[in-house]
């Protein structure tokens, strides 16, 4: 990862990433009410950034609070953007896939996700943008790409040659994204030499595992399956 460099799971589709510049990341903003966070990551406050890949409530309930208590700069969809800065918050800078921008010492791009994206704001469901992905990109350290919430798509073979990412944080808990079924030859199309999954066992009915996804890879050779705990970092 580079000297200073990590990735912590905060559970479900919740990351921490800190450069080894000491930029502090969080993707996705389900922290304070999110079952399977450690309780003390919960008073987690020292953000510098916040992506955000989509409006559903396991990925932006925490948004505004967030927002709030850490004051991050944001990047997201423009739609949701829009949204989130109807509630309040400051330091939006909206964008769409393909595009980049720069924090510190990070660049990130926005890519593809396949997934649904409705906000739910007091009982309606409000458009807010399509789901994405993101890679970042640090001066020093490697490549991550972060897939979100996504099903498989042949395009990620794409994002693959394009940002040559190094780890990729993929979903597996099936049902609501891809299973270690669809996220295995996900990562024959990425490429990437490790893989840290996500969104998997917060609740029942998502059953897949990282063992599954290990077992489904074993003919990948040199691929690192990283099967994290919430709380536990690479």
């Amino acid at each position: 990862m580079g000297k200073g460099a990590s990735i912590t799971w905060l559970g479900h589709g919740t990351w921490y990433v800190e450069t080894a510049a000491g930029t502090k990341i969080l993707l996705d903003a389900w922290v304070m009410n999110n079952p399977a966070c450690p309780d003390d990551l919960k008073k987690l406050s020292d953000v510098d950034l916040m992506l955000i890949t989509h409006g559903h409530f396991d990925h932006i309930q925490d948004a505004v609070a967030m927002a709030e208590r850490a004051t991050p700069t944001v990047f997201c969809v423009h739609e949701m953007a829009s949204w989130l800065e109807s509630k309040g918050v400051g330091k939006v800078q909206g964008m769409n896939k393909g595009g980049t921008q720069i924090f510190s010492d990070v660049s990130v791009t926005m890519v593809y996700a396949d997934h649904s994206a409705g906000v739910d704001d007091d009982g309606a469901v409000l458009y807010g943008g399509e789901a994405t992905g993101y890679v970042i990109t640090p001066e020093t350290g490697p490549v991550i790409y972060h897939a979100g919430d996504t099903n498989l798509f042949g395009d990620m073979r794409l994002i693959g040659e394009l940002y040559r990412p190094e780890i990729a944080i993929l979903p597996i808990g099936d049902h609501y994204t891809m299973s270690p079924r669809e996220a295995a030859v996900a990562c024959r199309l990425i490429g990437a030499k490790t893989v840290i999954p996500g969104h998997w066992g917060t609740f029942p009915i998502l059953t897949g595992t990282p063992a599954k996804l290990r077992e489904l890879t074993s003919d990948q050779e040199g691929l690192e399956v990283v099967g994290l705990e919430p709380g536990q970092s690479y």
